[in-house]
């Protein structure tokens, strides 16, 4: 097992209906137990939250969280829903600015730093996600993308806040297309997140997962970077078995400070290769 607390956060998206979630829960519990050093995190749509979190009672390894959130408590905001709405629903964590939320329905920097500000103050811990479109790679903007969609929160928080913040770096290119960034990139990126965090007064560690085209076959090379602190992870996450296959894999794979990448024997692998 990894001496980091790595989290392993499932986002569900427009799936899974309360009942689905419930037993999807059933053959999940059957699958997994507790294990230290792990965190298990879901995030289904807001229909299920409160089945899921009633369906995981009694194991203290996870925590359920919602996909979307708006700043305000309450109001005229037809279709919105609220944080003390989720939480009185069970949800501990929520996301906020996923790429889909972005890019499909025109979340702004500006809005993704008045979420990550209301979910903190209403203590609900924000996984807040950033990431280049393949245009702005291949433009060569990453890093001025990045730079600027974490300038836009560290702008409404103050230092000792971010304790409290979780970060996923999820390139938009890499999301649902079954390209992902090599374990190198996805290292050097998350090394850039907290470059930016240090120039701005955040001086501990701050857990960044990365999250895009995650599955049972690179999670293990992916962890080996100690650059990531785990993986948010969409369609591999849907089926309890697969997703508990991804959780096995993630965790059992050790940081190799060579960059090379390992994985406990008994999966009964020691190069990518091996794994499916």
């Amino acid at each position: 097992m990894n001496e980091r607390k790595l989290i392993f956060a499932a986002n569900w998206k427009m799936n899974h209906g309360a009942a689905e979630a419930q037993a999807f829960a059933e053959k999940f519990l059957a699958l997994t137990s507790p294990a230290d050093g792990r965190s298990l995190w879901f995030f289904p749509p807001a229909v299920s939250i409160a089945a899921l979190t009633a369906a995981m009672k009694g194991r203290p390894d996870v925590t359920v969280g919602a996909q979307n959130v708006h700043w305000e408590p309450k109001g005229a905001y037809t279709g919105g829903i609220s944080i003390p709405m989720v939480m009185e629903a069970g949800a501990r964590l929520t996301l906020v600015g996923h790429s889909e939320r972005r890019h499909l329905f025109g979340e702004t920097d500006e809005q993704v730093g008045r979420k990550t500000r209301a979910a903190l103050a209403a203590g609900i811990t924000p996984l807040v996600c950033v990431g280049e479109t393949l245009s702005e790679r291949d433009g060569g903007r990453t890093e001025q993308v990045i730079v600027r969609q974490i300038g836009a929160v560290l702008g409404v928080l103050d230092a000792q806040a971010w304790h409290k913040v979780v970060l996923a770096y999820e390139p938009v290119w890499a999301i649902g297309t079954g390209k992902n960034a090599t374990p190198d990139d996805a290292a050097q990126i998350h090394e850039l997140i907290r470059m930016q965090l240090g120039r701005r007064g955040v001086s501990f560690h701050v857990p960044v997962l990365y999250g895009g085209s995650v599955n049972a076959g690179n999670v293990a090379s992916l962890l080996t970077r100690p650059q990531l602190d785990g993986v948010l992870v969409g369609g591999a996450s849907l089926d309890p078995a697969g997703w508990s296959d991804v959780i096995v894999r993630g965790s059992q794979a050790k940081v190799r400070p060579s960059g090379g990448w390992d994985v406990s024997s008994e999966l009964g692998a020691g190069s990518q290769e091996d794994l499916p």
